[in-house]
């Protein structure tokens, strides 16, 4: 997955957002304000930030060459997977998906955007991938 691919997978989930809180070469895609995906756009990097569940960042680390610990993140919360990955793309979609329910189950119901009835409710996903 690319950059531009990364970022249309984020955005293509209901009430995500986007905007550059550390300067314009750093791209967050956020829900409900907070952040889930952290994208380099200078291209310094290789990678992209992710936050994942504790034991998913555990399991991806082990099984995939390359998926680290998160670059200047915290460690336990967050991953770097690099774009050349041997992440299956499915898999890797997943991630993303993961990556939101893990931090939207984070904000306060009070804080929660009304939905649609028609759109599913992304703040009642299960956060797990296997």
């Amino acid at each position: 997955m690319n950059i531009e691919d990364l970022r249309q997978c984020g955005l293509s989930i209901p009430h995500t957002t986007e905007r550059c809180p550390f300067g314009p070469d750093t791209l967050s895609l956020e829900i409900g304000g907070k952040m889930f995906c952290l994208i380099d756009l200078s291209c310094e990097w290789d990678f992209y930030n992710l936050k994942v569940h504790p034991d998913v960042a555990v399991e991806l680390i082990e099984r995939f060459p390359g998926i680290r610990p998160g670059y200047h993140m915290n460690k336990r919360h967050w991953v770097s997977i690099p774009y050349a990955n041997s992440i299956p793309l499915e898999l890797e979609r997943r991630l993303i998906l993961h990556s939101v329910c893990c931090t939207a189950a984070g904000i306060p119901r009070s804080h929660r955007p009304e939905l649609p009835p028609d759109e599913p409710n992304i703040f009642d996903c299960i956060a797990g991938i296997r």
